[in-house]
């Protein structure tokens, strides 16, 4: 995966995909000693970045391909782009989703027309789950991370914002599976080979921290964190072998960061970022990710939240 699939991808999605805001904030700039820019994923089509790299896989399959359905797994985002690009290109959409993802994600699944099996995310393998269920079926496997067309489609997002945003010293994404962050670094770092690429993964699920520290995958216990679209127990091989490469450092923010940079989000730039997208902006106003004077660009993976489970978690 290049920079040359990303702008492949970026024509796919052309029409498709929403050409997302960048947002600016004073407040937060002074609060940092930066200026920083946010890339709002959360107004992308489904809420959050997935659908870009969803379309961009799913759009290369063949009419054969698509004529026997596609299927995933995914905590609510992944499987929300999935089951609006299945229905945009006209086939079917079975989604594995863990029985503790939020039930808004799970509603807007079904909305989207796809059928929703559910599963234990802390005892089953949901990789093993999508393999049998693509071998019984015929389905296409679309994997939420570990695959080329999704990583591709996913940089489109950092390809959009560099060429509007221009040049930064400093770039944070969030680390779960690795596919955003893969295809950001891949872009970022082709543009602007001196940027500083930063990954923001919870404290609960650290296992990119300990396999950048270790040179290898680790596996960690499947976390339990607010961060639902961020709770991966390892880095996945091909996004791993790219970030491993391109990214300069990895750290982490605890729930109460997460919650806390969700609350100034919303309070002084009114903007509704779910707690994965807001791991971002915690780096920053915890001190974790510091660039005194320096352009800092932040992408903003989503905002699927409910206006309960943002109550609850603000409240």
């Amino acid at each position: 995966m290049n920079l040359e699939d990303i702008r492949a991808a970026a024509g796919r999605l052309a029409g498709k995909a929403h050409r997302t805001p960048i947002v600016t904030s004073h407040t937060l700039d002074s609060r940092v000693g930066a200026q920083v820019l946010l890339k709002c994923e959360n107004f992308q089509r489904t809420g959050a970045f997935k659908f870009r790299g969803a379309y961009n896989a799913l759009s290369q399959l063949s009419g054969e391909q698509l004529g026997r359905g596609v299927c995933t797994y995914s905590s609510g985002n992944h499987a929300q782009a999935v089951a609006l690009a299945a229905s945009l290109l006209g086939t079917k959409a079975t989604i594995l989703m863990p029985e503790d993802a939020p039930q808004s994600k799970v509603d807007a699944v079904i909305g989207y027309g796809a059928e929703v099996r559910r599963f234990d995310r802390y005892t089953a393998d949901r990789t093993a789950l999508a393999a049998e269920l693509a071998a019984q079926y015929g389905y296409s496997n679309i994997p939420p991370y570990e695959h080329p067309d999704i990583m591709a489609g996913q940089g489109t997002a950092a390809l959009e914002f560099l060429e509007e945003a221009g040049p930064v010293d400093v770039l944070l994404a969030p680390l779960g599976g690795g596919g955003l962050m893969a295809g950001t670094a891949v872009a970022a770092s082709s543009l602007h080979p001196d940027v500083q690429i930063i990954g923001v993964e919870p404290a609960a699920g650290n296992d990119h921290q300990r396999s950048f520290a270790e040179g290898r995958r680790v596996r960690i216990d499947v976390p339990r964190t607010i961060a639902d679209g961020l709770a991966v127990n390892e880095p996945g091989e091909q996004t791993f072998a790219i970030n491993h490469k391109l990214v300069s450092e990895v750290v982490t923010v605890t729930d109460d960061e997460i919650r806390d940079a969700m609350r100034f989000l919303f309070d002084r730039m009114k903007l509704v970022v779910e707690p994965s997208g807001a791991t971002v902006a915690a780096a920053l106003l915890t001190g974790r990710v510091r660039a005194p004077g320096k352009r800092v660009g932040l992408i903003i993976s989503g905002g699927n939240v409910s206006a309960d489970r943002f109550r609850e978690l603000l409240g």
